[in-house]
């Protein structure tokens, strides 16, 4: 396992982290012994940082996640969770729910303290409400003792430049924005730096676009950008490899992202994604793949209120 330093908090964490949504069968019903085997095989390989939500499952995957840490030493990984969201479209960002949420989440992790609390998917919020209140009412939580680092996460770029022009953070989440078919993160990362924030990455699959399966029913890409990633996928079998597994090790090998988070309750693909690790990707079939997808590169979609976007 290789180990970056997450920014300012100084955590070394894993360059391939646990995303813990599939603990809460938010793709498919998993068996919760499966999904606690996924993690007690990634912190075996070396993962040593988790990063889950109340959302997901609507608080099945802290809960299957406090079981599976049970039996796990506490100084042995690093855990990150958020509040804010709760629901498809239940987004509460109010002093009160925040502080109530951050009680919540260690009952059911069975955790003293969290490593990174994260203000999740603001794009939904008043960022206004994020900085002048959710934030500040997290910092006093921080005093208690009851978390570490302050974090946050959403879709659309500009939260996040708004959001540090006006108070100071710990970390960001960036999803889809740096994968094989969208790096637009790259120009944010000198303003990360200049702030020593630390910068954590998801979904660099895209949301399943990247992949073999493609994009389930309900991706909000447009048609173009996945008919591009289908035909990318194509051409990786055509090649005799997967995209999934190019698509990882292309996010893996930036140093200046501190660490990618893959989600799965899967131990198989667990250690197939920790192997990308130390895998350094075809470079003539990478450059094929960059230039099947340069017709919808850095191409997104809304997310959240108009105004964020």
């Amino acid at each position: 396992m290789q180990y970056r330093t997450l920014g300012k908090t100084g955590l070394e964490v894993s360059v391939i982290s646990f995303g813990a949504a599939p603990l809460g069968s938010e793709y498919r019903n998993i068996d919760e012994s499966e999904g606690i085997s996924a993690v007690h095989t990634a912190l075996d390989l070396g993962v040593n940082f988790i990063d889950t939500s109340p959302y997901y499952g609507r608080a099945k995957s802290e809960i299957v996640l406090g079981k599976a840490l049970r039996t796990i030493n506490r100084d042995q990984y690093y855990l990150a969770t958020k509040v804010g969201r709760y629901g498809l479209q239940d987004f509460d960002f109010t002093v009160n729910s925040v502080i109530k949420s951050v009680d919540q989440s260690l009952a059911r992790l069975g955790i003293d303290y969290i490593d990174l609390i994260q203000c999740h998917d603001i794009e939904f919020g008043d960022l206004g409400m994020i900085i002048n209140e959710t934030i500040p009412a997290l910092r006093k939580v921080q005093k208690q003792g009851k978390v570490r680092f302050i974090g946050i996460t959403g879709l659309p770029l500009k939260i996040f430049c708004y959001v540090l022009e006006r108070t100071a953070v710990d970390t960001i989440l960036s999803y889809c924005h740096y994968a094989l078919n969208d790096v637009s993160l790259e120009s944010l990362i000198p303003t990360f730096e200049d702030e020593n924030i630390g910068i954590i990455n998801a979904s660099a699959l895209s949301m399943q676009l990247l992949t073999n399966i493609g994009a389930p029913d309900w991706h909000p890409a447009d048609d173009e950008i996945k008919v591009a990633c289908l035909k990318a996928a194509e051409h990786c079998r055509s090649k005799g490899a997967d995209i999934a597994e190019l698509g990882l090790q292309f996010a893996l090998a930036n140093p200046k992202i501190h660490t990618t988070l893959m989600g799965t309750a899967n131990p198989e693909n667990v250690k197939k994604n920790v192997a990308c690790v130390n895998q350094t990707p075809d470079t003539q079939l990478l450059t094929e793949i960059l230039e099947i997808l340069d017709s919808i590169r850095d191409r997104t979609w809304s997310s959240g209120r108009p105004e964020n976007n």
